[in-house]
């Protein structure tokens, strides 16, 4: 008898497992499910328990090969002290940084806390690197010989979007990531610590649709010595992609949703007419096209990590959905894109490792208002936005505490909202009886307050999920508490504001960094994925 009181199946012959046994894990996989039979399960029950282990395996052998990152940059008028940064790391469970430079004190303060780190050479000391296989040697010697094992550097980024900023250095960028690797063979630490570059996405051309997507060819002298180096060292292509410009720049081509990550109808997605492939955001199509721009010069096996992607919070007059609400919506939906190991279009299930622009704000940062709000944090380390990650485990300031909003968003059609509060007072099951005449959510009286009141008791009794504060485009999350006077949201802590996660860190008045000279200004129009866009914009009408 099993020991569910039901009788054993008969032990199936080995053919009656199919494709199990095709291949040496096929067959490991067998053994798996006759130890289950044996020890009285059905086989129904066996695979349902080795679907289990493999859910758990796949946890855990995702947490080791995707991530998510944070690029710290240090354009802070009250920059906190290393040690700070590395404790306010800590405290979100960021794992992966990558640091503009090779600040001694900000790797010092990174020792033996597990964190992985990618070092960088700034772009003012490329020519020196590239130039002198010694000048090389000496900046891995005293930036990272010096700090490992203690301090986890596992990546040297060599300069930043070279080609597109400092294409005077071109020439040399591939000897240097060339001297650097030599200097990590000869200290026998090439096989933990890979090299590469970053890559602003408008060297590709005609990036859309993705299939018929190429570098620019003036950069095949650079960009074909460079791919055989990656392959040839296993290391992988570094690309920064900002759907933000992209959205920005489109006039209207690209719709808002598309670049969020947000849900869209099937009519809405765009196809890749020579692939058709379905793509549902930017992010995928601009990724699908770096890989179809390696595949045109021959190059199919080089992994992409993107070193920059994020959304500003907050931005100039002419920059209206540079919003909190925007940046929680496109930084969260990234993270659970990311983790759930999603893929693209063209890679399913292959997931592209992502550095989030970037921990904090910088105040001091040149350019637009925008310009100085990607960050996840201020100088105090307190939180700009909760982020909304439920079920993508605990990564970054996240929405466990309950205290994210679903309301009505700014500007939305009054009859959209009308349909949707109708439906959530009837098919959503909302108790809405606080909204009658009388009840302390009555006032003001517009749909707007009444349909967020709805919306927010929906997203709260759905657990939050992902999808569960859209109702057709007219909701979006916030981390500010819309209760009023008598009329308490659900997930209210019972104060308005936004809510502080408690990693709040003293800002330093010490602090000895310095803004890199090898961030990248974003503003730059990235015009061949624009002109793409247009060309494309039949599928968006």
């Amino acid at each position: 008898m099993g020991r569910n009181g039901t009788h054993c199946l008969v032990r199936k012959e080995p053919q009656e497992y199919g494709f199990w046994q095709q291949t040496v894990s096929h067959r490991l996989v067998f053994s798996i499910l006759l130890v289950f039979e044996d020890l009285g399960f059905a086989f129904e029950e066996s695979m349902a328990l080795l679907l289990l282990l493999l859910l758990v395996f796949s946890v855990v052998t995702a947490d080791q090969d995707v991530f998510i990152g944070v690029n710290v940059g240090t354009g802070l008028s009250d920059m906190p002290s290393p040690t700070q940064v590395a404790a306010l790391l800590k405290a979100q469970q960021i794992r992966h940084v990558r640091l503009y430079d090779a600040d001694r004190a900000m790797l010092l303060a990174l020792a033996n806390t597990g964190i992985r780190v990618t070092v960088s050479v700034p772009n003012d000391e490329l020519l020196g690197v590239g130039q002198s296989n010694a000048t090389a040697a000496n900046w891995v010697a005293r930036n990272v010989v010096a700090h490992v094992p203690a301090t986890n550097i596992t990546t040297i980024a060599v300069g930043s979007e070279i080609l597109t900023t400092l294409p005077n250095a071109a020439p040399v960028l591939v000897n240097a990531l060339k001297f650097i690797h030599s200097a990590l063979v000869a200290s026998n630490l090439d096989n933990q610590i890979k090299v590469s570059t970053p890559h602003s996405s408008s060297i590709i051309l005609d990036s859309f649709p993705p299939s018929q997507a190429f570098f620019n060819r003036s950069w095949d002298p650079v960009m074909i010595p460079l791919l055989k180096f990656l392959q040839s060292t296993g290391s992988y292509f570094m690309l920064n992609v900002y759907p933000y410009y992209d959205y920005m720049q489109s006039n209207g081509v690209i719709p808002l949703d598309y670049a969020l990550f947000r849900p869209l109808p099937p009519n809405k997605e765009a196809v890749d007419a020579n692939t058709l492939l379905h793509y549902t955001n930017v992010f995928d199509a601009v990724v699908d096209a770096a890989y179809f721009a390696m595949a045109y010069l021959n190059f199919t096996n080089t992994p992409i990590v993107v070193t920059e992607s994020g959304w500003p919070s907050k931005g100039d007059s002419n920059e209206p959905d540079a919003t909190v609400d925007n940046a929680n919506t496109y930084n969260s939906n990234l993270i659970r894109h990311v983790l759930n190991s999603t893929g693209t279009p063209k890679h399913p299930g292959i997931a592209i490792s992502t550095y989030i622009y970037e921990l904090y704000n910088e105040d001091l940062k040149p350019g637009s208002v925008s310009e100085k709000n990607w960050g996840l944090f201020d100088a105090s380390g307190m939180p700009i936005y909760i982020l909304h990650l439920s079920g993508s485990g605990m990564v970054l300031a996240n929405d466990t505490t309950n205290q994210t909003f679903c309301t009505a968003r700014d500007g939305a059609d009054s009859k959209m909202l009308q349909a949707a509060l109708d439906w959530a007072c009837g098919p959503g099951k909302v108790d809405c009886s606080p909204l009658l005449q009388g009840e302390p959510c009555y006032e003001p009286d517009n749909v707007a307050a009444h349909a967020s009141y709805a919306f927010d008791t929906y997203y709260h009794q759905m657990a939050m999920a992902s999808g569960t504060c859209y109702f057709n485009g007219v909701a979006a999350v916030t981390t500010s508490d819309p209760s009023h006077g008598s009329c308490i949201f659900p997930g209210s802590g019972g104060r308005n504001g936004t809510f502080i996660n408690g990693t709040a860190l003293a800002p330093s008045s010490n602090s000895t960094a310095s803004n890199s000279a090898s961030q990248s200004f974003h503003g730059v129009i990235r015009s061949p994925l624009i002109i793409g866009f247009v060309l494309w914009s039949a599928i968006f009408l």
